[in-house]
């Protein structure tokens, strides 16, 4: 494993409380919500995946990544199709 980290939300929320996480590793990041991977972004190809809808909270990590990795966020239903857009 490179390098692990706690996911900073944006500014309008002080922390995840430690339920979100960034493990990368082999130059792909994955977005570990809770226990569950939940989305990956391969620093090589500049693909963002993304594995659904879980909960409210997940999304809100989820877009958090994304936009760490300067994607666009996402509603529900983009999220469910998510394509790397």
């Amino acid at each position: 494993m490179d390098k692990e980290f706690e996911l900073k939300p944006d500014n309008n929320r002080k922390s995840f409380y430690g339920k979100a996480k960034i493990v990368t590793d082999n130059g792909v990041s994955d977005l570990i919500s809770y226990t569950t991977k939940v989305a990956s972004y391969n620093h090589f190809t500049n693909k963002m995946s993304v594995f659904g809808w879980f909960s409210a909270t997940t999304a809100r990590h989820i877009n958090a990544f994304l936009e760490y990795f300067n994607f666009k966020t996402c509603n529900k239903k983009e999220l469910e199709n998510y394509n790397n857009e």
